[in-house]
């Protein structure tokens, strides 16, 4: 669940996606609604896929969810007030057991288990969408912290002096800066302070995205690609100071905002270099998912729904 798009799928013990769908997360007032939408669009791909009653619990990675309780406690992207029993409400929908982690937690998990991090047991995922989620891995297990909400490095303030507002109520935050979202207030910042000419500017301001700058940049736009590096350099001061946290073997970067390549990996890496201590140099690789759009996500949820039948 993602505050634009939730992406679903019936996934079997082997860990194939036997089918997935999308609705819009944002679509509905009510989270009741949503929950009515989901529902249905879910029996329906289980009808298809002959899978009635063949469901053994289901597993939701979602922005701000705890392990622990199963409820979101403050989802800063997702339209409704919080907190959200998400767990017992989808339990209850459906009847069938249900489990809840972090949206990035669920896409750390997935990797770990299928994807670019096969193998690792240090690493921590950065998801680059409508937020920046994270999911921390330490010796091959996610870090959740005692109340269940550990990993939030996307609210790691990065500018303590005249930063952004962010969506968590706080300012400065990675999130403000280097999600989509932030690189479209980037855009809309650098347009006002700045003269020269751009073909952003044949966009209404208030409706550039951050495809619209990715557009522009590889069209050779200067202050499209200036735009990058600006986001890319504080992504990679961030990871400079994550790695001292636990000395991961590799930072994996997911969502949207990757598709970029070069045009923030490249500004990533040497801000990364720039900053990092001298004992962690040349230790961690910095890398992109390899998992299929959304499928690091579903099948890290799956993962959580086959904890349901088998606990231990």
């Amino acid at each position: 669940m993602g505050g634009t798009n939730t992406a679903f799928g019936l996934v079997d013990a082997r860990g194939t996606v036997l089918a997935s769908s999308s609705i819009k997360t944002a679509k509905h007032a009510d989270i009741n609604d949503y929950i009515a939408e989901l529902h249905e669009a879910i029996m329906r791909l289980v009808e298809e896929n002959n899978a009635v009653d063949k469901i053994n619990g289901i597993g939701i990675g979602a922005p701000n969810a705890c392990y622990y309780t199963g409820v979101i406690a403050d989802g800063v992207n997702l339209p409704w007030p919080t907190p959200i029993p998400l767990a017992d409400l989808i339990t209850e929908k459906f009847g069938i057991p249900c489990v809840i982690t972090n949206d990035a937690n669920a896409a750390a998990i997935g990797e770990m288990t299928y994807g670019v991090a096969r193998g690792m047991k240090d690493f921590i995922m950065i998801t680059l969408g409508t937020g920046v989620g994270s999911g921390i891995v330490i010796n091959g297990q996610v870090v959740y912290g005692h109340d269940g909400f550990a990993g939030e490095l996307g609210h790691v303030i990065m500018k303590r002096t005249n930063g952004r507002m962010c969506g968590c109520g706080r300012s400065g935050c990675l999130e403000a800066y280097c999600s989509a979202t932030g690189v479209a207030r980037t855009a809309r910042e650098f347009l006002e302070i700045r003269t020269e000419d751009s073909l952003l500017r044949n966009i209404p301001i208030d409706e550039i995205t951050s495809k619209d700058v990715y557009d522009c940049a590889v069209q050779d736009d200067k202050l499209a690609k200036e735009i990058f590096e600006y986001t890319g350099t504080i992504l990679g001061e961030a990871l400079a100071d994550f790695c001292t946290f636990s000395s991961p073997e590799a930072f994996v970067l997911f969502g949207g905002l990757t598709k970029s390549g070069e045009l923030i990996m490249k500004p990533v890496r040497e801000a990364y270099e720039k900053n990092v201590m001298t004992c962690f140099k040349g230790k961690a690789k910095i890398v992109l998912s390899e998992m299929k759009e959304s499928d690091a996500a579903v099948l890290g949820a799956s993962a959580l729904g086959w904890e349901v039948k088998n606990p231990d």
